[in-house]
Parts: structure tokens; C-alpha cells; sequence
């Protein structure tokens, strides 16, 4: 009888382990099959994570936004309502602690990074700041990519964002308009 608790337990325990990370599969899915996709202006450089591995660190041009509100607290929970820009890049509607319940825009969870009240400006700390890449590719990307910021065309670096209830995926970074995986591929091939 004793066998069976111990057994009983044991699938328990393994259902649990299961079902976590499928959970958090199953979310990040959702929110990709029906999400909305915005794009942010980025500026990356390439740092290493020894337990994650390889990743592009994503600085986003549309990480401040003016207030007059100078009650902000450092790492304080924000929501950040987005707004498309006149070609197509997303922009900062509005910034509040709580959710706006008449607000149909979409928004983001974020946290607050500082506020200036010389600038009135109040810095943003978005979920989405790092893009993991194959570990062969990422240095190669980072190359490409400030390389491409050096030269004398406008910065033409963007991060495909998947938005859902609040929630993000970080499902691309685009240079040129190819994604950074084929980009790095095609400067090595010339």
C-alpha cells in the first residue's frame, strides 16, 4: 500500500514538472498566434549570459516618456499604452500605475527606470530587452548590426514585438527588413 502512495506521488510530481514549462509554452504561443505585432526602434549591442548563453541586448529609442508626475518610484509596476507612429514603429500613448479600463490601445507591463525632474522625463525598463540567438550567430550579429548603425543611412534596426493583455514575445530583430538570423547569414556570404 505504502508503494502505491510513493508511486502516486512520484506521477504527481512528474505531471507538475510537465505541466510548468508547457504552461509557459502554451502562453508564450497564445500570445503570438493572437497578439498584436508592433515595432520598436532598437540600438543592440552583444552581451553573454553563462546560464541563458548568447544574447542581443536591445536598447529601444522609445524608452521615455514625458510627465509632469514627479511621484515615479525606481522599478515601480507601469503600464505603458502604445500608439503606432505615421510608419508603423510603436510609440508611448500614455503612462499609468493602474490599468486604464476605457483605454482600448494596447499596453505593456514595464517597470520605471528613473525620472528626471530637470527633463520631466520618466525612463522605461521594457520586458523585452533581450534577444537569444545561436551562439555561433550573435557575435556575427552584433558586428552586422553596429556596422550597419556606423554607416551613413539612417538606423534601419527594429524588434518585432507580439502584444497580448499586457504581455510580450520578442519575436524578431530586423535589420533592412531581414531578420537578423538571415542578415548575419548573408554578410557572410559576401
Amino acid at each position: 500500500m505504502k508503494t502505491i502512495h510513493i508511486f502516486i506521488i512520484f506521477i504527481v510530481v512528474v505531471l507538475v514538472q510537465l505541466f510548468v514549462p508547457f504552461q509557459m509554452i502554451f502562453n508564450q504561443e497564445a500570445i503570438l498566434e493572437k497578439g498584436t505585432v508592433y515595432k520598436f526602434k532598437t540600438q543592440p549591442v552583444d552581451p553573454t549570459d553563462p546560464f541563458k548563453g548568447k544574447y542581443i541586448n536591445l536598447n529601444y529609442e522609445m524608452n521615455r516618456y514625458k510627465t509632469n508626475d514627479s511621484l515615479w518610484q525606481r522599478n515601480e509596476a507601469i503600464y505603458v499604452y502604445l500608439v503606432e507612429d505615421s510608419l508603423g514603429f510603436a510609440k508611448i500613448d500614455t503612462v499609468n500605475r493602474a490599468l486604464i479600463s476605457n483605454n482600448s490601445n494596447d499596453y505593456i507591463k514595464a517597470k520605471v527606470r528613473w525620472y528626471s525632474n530637470y527633463s520631466n522625463e520618466l525612463s522605461i525598463e521594457l520586458p523585452f530587452n533581450r534577444y537569444y540567438m545561436e551562439e555561433t550567430k550573435a557575435y556575427d550579429a552584433e558586428v552586422a548590426v553596429r556596422n550597419r548603425q556606423r554607416d551613413s543611412l539612417p538606423n534601419n534596426t527594429h524588434a518585432l514585438v507580439y502584444i497580448k493583455d499586457g504581455e510580450t514575445v520578442l519575436n524578431d530583430v530586423i535589420i533592412d527588413n531581414i531578420s537578423i538570423k538571415d542578415y548575419v547569414e548573408k554578410d557572410d556570404s559576401e
